[in-house]
């Protein structure tokens, strides 16, 4: 039965589980963020799970590495350890694409990049077993453990890595979306019994699991381009509850166990999670340490639904969150809604209404719900598939429902649109758009068509540049018919595998012809784990058919890329 205690902090000093009157935690969780409690914040979102059922949990957050001090502050949990290198993998965090150490860490007090170690995961991990012998298992979670849980390509090394859960010698690893594989697992440690079979984790077995398939070796991807390509179309292929199987791979004499992922939550589930109390806010213990600037951003935002069907190519979404959109129901948003407009903080102003894609909102096919993502096609690319009932009339009437709320000034849309995706609505995409134009955008909509040339569009997943251009016309428009001065924002993405200098030149004369403009968000590719682009990076081809792949690996070209683009490169 999920409960709502009364909101305070999950403990993270010993004073607090005094003031508790508790001996001993059931769970301890590590990461590498602050504490923030925060439903966009894994794992305070997870820990608040947790305490919802009655357990009791504590968190250590960017423990010093080099003593113990941290670490041992709330003693042994009574069930289980949970590690996450936090709400970014700590390689992203810590480096930029061109491997230069990052200053700044929008999830540390302060600002300063100082408190997050280089792989994380396996950092913490190593930690806990130096001054804990023999303890309770560690368990390894989050986006870091989850995009690395099969033996995957890491830039940083620029070489082919085994799973993290060998490499951190950790016990367990959930992956995806975890509560409801930590709600079973910490059940089973409860009660004694064998987590092994339930679905979302990883362990580590002396042979193979019988009728599970059995991916390449890792010793076989490091060594051979065409079996990383053939084992990353098997465990892509196997993600989605309705339609995956189990995955079992070799590293050296022991075996990586990949249990198939629990079904996703149901909308109901989705609104008990985020109907779950929290402070949004960064512990004191945190905040006194400096400003943490992840709070700018989500403390008064409202997550909307989860997963993403658009599968672009260099992003891992599809692989942690899931191909399939889930949506949480209007009256949890409202009643989410109603309680921020209580905090005395809260000035009116919703900061976004949040996903993934923010227009993927209330619409799914019905054959993926029913059977599992497609094998052979994708939603959104080459273009819409005819399966995908597109309709954003819920969005709409949800977005009409929240800014109607008494206290409500604004509710801004900050997150991504799918522009292709209002274009292809012809019942009420255009309402859409205005309804968004009106009402929703402060002063700039992001869009991302990330290039406009076909070969680099291809390798990406991207449409073309025609819809682009239609919306664009539209966008202002509606912009116009409001009596608003409102901008786009264009994302580009400089270097990504298939992208050459005389590409980066034509977007560039793409850009001032049909634009007017040199885009300033422009970033450079950064391969990252689990993703086809990443793929594209290490193999130099494409996955699909087999072809080679321009793809620039100097540091000093990729920086030529983006300076062609924003206006800092010669032509």
């Amino acid at each position: 039965m999920w409960q709502n205690p009364a909101v305070m902090f999950l403990p993270t000093t010993r004073q607090e589980l005094e003031d508790r009157g508790w001996d001993q935690l059931d769970v301890v969780l590590v990461t590498g963020d602050a504490y923030i409690d925060s439903p966009f914040v894994g794992v305070a979102l997870i820990g608040r799970v947790l305490e919802g059922v009655g357990y009791r949990v504590g968190i250590i957050a960017q423990p010093d590495i080099h003593s113990a001090e941290d670490i041992m502050r709330l003693g042994e949990p009574a069930l289980f350890w949970g590690v996450s290198g936090g709400s970014i993998d700590s390689m992203v965090a810590n480096y930029t694409a061109l491997k230069k150490p990052r200053r700044s860490d929008d999830y540390t007090p302060g600002g300063r990049n100082d408190r997050r170690p280089d792989r994380a995961t396996i950092v913490y991990t190593n930690l806990i077993r130096r001054y804990f012998k023999d303890t309770q298992p560690i368990v390894l979670g989050g986006v870091e453990a989850s995009l690395r849980r099969v033996a995957h390509y890491d830039y940083w090394d620029d070489a082919i890595r085994r799973s993290v859960l060998l490499d951190a010698k950790a016990d367990y690893l959930i992956h995806g979306m975890a509560e409801r594989t930590v709600l079973n697992f910490v059940d089973a440690m409860r009660f004694g019994e064998d987590p092994r079979r339930l679905g979302g984790l990883c362990y580590v077995a002396g042979s193979l699991k019988r009728g599970y398939l059995e991916l390449p070796s890792y010793e076989e991807v490091a060594a051979e381009t065409s079996k990383f390509i053939e084992m990353f179309h098997t465990f892509y292929r196997n993600n989605d509850p309705r339609s995956a199987q189990g995955l079992t791979q070799r590293h050296g004499d022991r075996y990586l166990i990949q249990n198939p992922p629990t079904p996703y939550l149901t909308q109901q589930e989705l609104d008990r999670v985020y109907g779950l109390d929290f402070e949004r806010d960064a512990h004191p213990y945190y905040a006194e340490q400096g400003p943490i600037r992840a709070l700018e951003t989500i403390r008064f935002a409202v997550s909307s639904h989860r997963g993403c069907y658009g599968e672009c190519n260099f992003c891992a979404i599809g692989v942690h969150e899931g191909r399939t959109v889930r949506w949480r129901s209007p009256d949890s948003m409202e009643a989410e809604v109603r309680a921020l407009t209580l905090r005395p903080d809260f000035k009116g102003i919703i900061q976004d209404v949040s996903a993934p894609t923010v227009n993927m909102y209330g619409f799914e096919c019905a054959r993926k719900l029913r059977e599992g993502a497609c094998e052979d096609r994708r939603c959104l690319y080459p273009e819409v598939c005819p399966g995908l009932p597109v309709d954003h009339r819920e969005h709409i009437d949800l977005l009409r429902r929240l800014r109607r709320i008494p206290g409500v000034r604004k509710v801004f849309l900050s997150s991504g649109l799918r522009h292709d995706l209002v274009l292809h609505d012809d019942a009420h995409g255009e309402a859409y758009l205005e309804e968004v134009v009106r009402n929703h955008v402060s002063g700039q909509m992001k869009v991302a068509p990330e290039h406009v040339e076909p070969r680099v569009l291809r390798a990406m997943g991207k449409p073309g540049p025609e819809p682009l251009l239609e919306f664009r016309q539209r966008f202002f428009d509606a912009t116009q018919r409001a009596g608003l001065q409102q901008y786009l924002t264009y994302y580009i993405i400089a270097a990504h595998p298939g992208c050459t200098e005389g590409d980066m030149r034509r977007m560039r004369e793409f850009a001032v012809r049909e634009l007017g403009m040199l885009p300033e968000q422009v970033q450079i590719f950064t391969p990252t784990p689990s993703t086809y682009a990443s793929l594209m990076y290490h193999t130099e081809m494409d996955p699909f058919n087999g072809e080679r792949l321009f793809v620039e690996k100097g540091l000093k070209g990729k920086r030529r890329q983006k300076e062609l683009l924003t206006g800092r490169g010669s032509l």
